[in-house]
């Protein structure tokens, strides 16, 4: 799977680039709302040194950042033995170099999700809501699709990822919070207050679309590395079905998951929050449909390759794209 560690180390880079981009134009923006002869330059100042901070956090804590986020606490062998012989398991039949550290989320709903910036320094978390209502084989399936993620490199673009949309929406809001409270914008009727008010609308609006833009960009690169993983987990249990009746169960679940946000959503294994609207659930979810997941799994039969789950997915989906790399399916 070399193809995808390497296209996921790009896109890593690539979303650095355009994080920084957006950030700088967003300082560039406000700043000369503020000022319109040097305020730009300030604001681009500004919004290095934030993008730099975030960087160093996201590089340094971003990880733990996201444990904390979702009330995580670490377990050993002797808390929960079933899970963290499969986590276990799963890191040998996956080939890691490093047991991943195993954490439970205190919440009803059952999910789970992987993080870290490389396989060496990365966690496995689980909600007890999912060791309540998992058999062995499912739970496997579960913790099996999250060792794709690390072992395709996903978590190290999805943990850079939460932290940066995150920042730019903080930026955004700072922004569009100060303006309605200090009433900025109320230009004179002279033609530099008319240009005062031009630039302030167009900071109003690029604060407002920079970060729905980023959301949707995250989204939609989020779906198909979710495809990747099943297919990964399927040839790693050799047990299709396991995650199948896994997803099937957390898609029957009616809960929210309590310490879930929009930032964090792509990093589960199934979409911890629940779509409002069914016009807008195929653009903000952050998964592929889950009956479809399913059905591709089921689809396989008894095939556990990457080839198998290819075949799957074309039967399933109709579509000719290739979801698996060409070097996967060789083998």
């Amino acid at each position: 799977m070399w193809e995808v560690i390497k296209k996921n180390r790009f896109k890593s880079s690539m979303l650095l680039i355009m994080m920084s981009v957006v950030l700088v134009v967003l300082g560039f923006v406000i700043g000369s709302s503020v000022d319109v002869e040097s305020g730009g330059f300030v604001g681009i100042i500004i919004a290095t040194i934030v993008y730099l901070i975030m960087l160093l956090v996201t590089f340094s804590q971003g990880k733990s950042i996201m444990l904390r986020m979702s009330n995580a606490h670490e377990i050993g062998p002797d808390d929960y033995p079933q899970l963290y012989n499969i986590v276990e398991e799963m890191r040998i039949a996956a080939g890691l170099p490093v047991m991943p550290k195993v954490y439970v989320i205190e919440d009803d709903a059952p999910n789970a999700f992987a993080a870290g910036v490389n396989p060496k320094k990365s966690v496995v978390a689980v909600t007890t809501g999912l060791l309540r209502i998992m058999k062995r084989d499912e739970l496997q399936g579960v913790v099996a699709h999250e060792m794709a993620h690390i072992l395709n490199r996903d978590i190290r673009y999805m943990t850079l990822a939460t932290v940066m949309v995150g920042t730019v929406a903080i930026v955004s809001q700072i922004f569009l919070r100060s303006m309605m409270f200090s009433g900025r914008g109320r230009g004179g009727g002279n033609s530099k207050g008319k240009g005062n008010a031009v630039i302030m609308i167009a900071a109003v609006i690029f604060a407002i679309l920079a970060p729905i833009a980023i959301q949707l960009l995250y989204f939609a690169v989020s779906r198909k590395r979710e495809y990747l993983a099943d297919a990964s987990a399927a040839r790693l249990t050799r047990y299709p079905e396991g995650l199948a009746s896994a997803l099937e169960k957390i898609g029957s679940s009616t809960q929210d998951l309590k310490v879930a946000d929009k930032s964090m959503a792509p990093m589960y294994i199934a979409n911890p929050l629940k779509p409002k609207g069914q016009r807008l659930k195929n653009l903000s979810s952050t998964h592929p449909p889950l009956d479809q997941r399913i059905k591709i799994l089921r689809a396989m039969g008894n095939a556990h390759s990457y080839t198998g789950y290819q075949q799957a997915y074309h039967a399933v989906t109709h579509s000719k794209k290739s979801i698996i790399p060409a070097s996967a399916l060789e083998r």
